[in-house]
């Protein structure tokens, strides 16, 4: 098979938000080959990740990602590998490369799955996969009282474990312990409570050190993000001041190395892996395995479709030990409605990783037109997007 075009959809709630969701709009991208069709989610800025697969070269370094995909051939794992490596050397200066690429690397696993009839998990190399305890992934609330009845609404819906994340978090010690405290009364003693800063400290050790005493007293799991994805140093010192619960990171990695920095130099004990970002499954299968290696849980990140989570589910779907998965619950009905039918917690509790061939997840035709942004790129006069003649439904 040869990679005859890649499609970008832009789509968006009608009205967009400062609030840390990432659901409030999409770059979904089809990629199609032999016949065959595949279906990936980028997470980065849209418009950004669009104009980095179809810019004008800016010199041999700065080409832009179509140069690097379109034509090449897709007969197994070893292309998609392959083709990654031409990307980050032929667009190493153009930055949202990486971005673009693994939306669009995703959807390479998916098509390749479809056309064997496989699993995208089994391309990866597992022969078993294993169920995940999901984590209900969700907003703080304004004050204590609100994180208190959001936390007993999630254990209500049969969560054993719940992640709380962003603002107001970080804005005083004195909140942030009610916070804390609210959290783990509305989960019950036996939940499993993770906290995510959603990097407010910076690179502070001292603020996010003055959060642990009433972590460990709730009994949090792991902090995540308290400091800005790359300050390995500062995640470091933290980590060698922890005494029960962990630090986590890594949605912010954009390649293996600098997830495998985090374990090594910021001593991390979960590693979080975003597909969307890091350049797609097969990087993230690379973590997986040295996350292991290393004696650190592994776990996807995801806050928006069911796209996305299944693609974020399969590098890990294998791994037996490594049990905890981010679940999204707040999500817009944009990110709902992408997707036909919904990974959803069986009778035990439990998040499955989808069976069917490549991702195991549909595309809702529908919501490509519903939530469509309209954008057009020129430069010079002439149309770069959408490519004259792209039918953005058909192909």
């Amino acid at each position: 098979m040869k990679i005859e075009s890649v499609d970008f959809f832009y789509l968006s709630m009608p009205v967009v938000t400062t609030a840390a969701d990432g659901s409030q709009d999409a770059l979904v991208v089809r990629v199609a080959a032999g016949g065959h069709v595949g279906w990936g989610e980028c997470e980065a800025a849209p418009l950004p990740s669009i104009a980095a697969f179809h810019c004008p070269m800016s010199h041999g370094a700065c080409q832009p990602v179509a140069a690097s995909v379109l034509g090449q051939v897709l007969a197994g794992p070893q292309d998609i590998a392959r083709i990654a490596a031409a990307v980050a050397y032929n667009s190493m200066d153009l930055l949202q490369a990486a971005h673009t690429w693994s939306g669009i690397e995703m959807a390479l696993w998916d098509l390749l799955g479809r056309a064997r009839g496989v699993p995208a998990w089994q391309l990866l190399g597992y022969r078993q996969v294993w169920p995940k305890t999901p984590y209900a992934s969700v907003l703080f609330g304004a004050d204590a009282q609100e994180t208190l009845t959001r936390a007993k609404d999630i254990r209500a819906q049969g969560f054993r474990a719940a992640k709380f994340g962003w603002a107001p978090f970080g804005a005083s010690l004195r909140g942030d312990i009610a916070q804390l405290d609210a959290a783990r009364e509305g989960l019950g003693p036996d939940g499993i409570l993770l906290i995510d800063a959603g990097q407010i400290f910076g690179e502070d050790v001292e603020a996010a050190a003055a959060r642990l005493d009433a972590m460990e007293r709730n009994r949090v799991t792991f902090f995540e993000e308290p400091f800005h994805g790359h300050a390995y140093r500062a995640y470091g010192d933290l980590a060698g001041r922890t005494r029960t619960v962990r630090t986590a990171g890594g949605e912010a990695a954009h390649n293996r190395h600098m997830a495998e920095h985090l374990i090594d130099f910021g001593k991390v004990g979960f590693i979080q892996i975003d597909c969307g970002r890091i350049g797609g499954l097969g990087p993230a299968k690379q973590v997986a395995d040295y996350a292991v290696q290393r004696g650190v849980t592994y776990i996807n990140h995801t806050f928006t479709s069911n796209l996305a989570l299944s693609a974020s589910l399969q590098p890990f779907a294998g791994l037996r030990d490594h049990t905890i998965c981010e679940f999204p619950t707040q999500t817009q009905p944009l990110a709902r409605d992408l997707t036909l039918g919904s990974i959803l917690p069986d009778a035990d509790g439990l998040i499955h990783v989808p069976d069917g061939p490549g991702l195991g997840v549909e595309v809702n035709a529908d919501a490509l037109t519903r939530y469509a942004v309209d954008v057009e790129i020129r430069v010079a006069g002439r149309r770069l997007f959408p490519p004259v003649g792209a039918d953005a439904l058909t192909g």
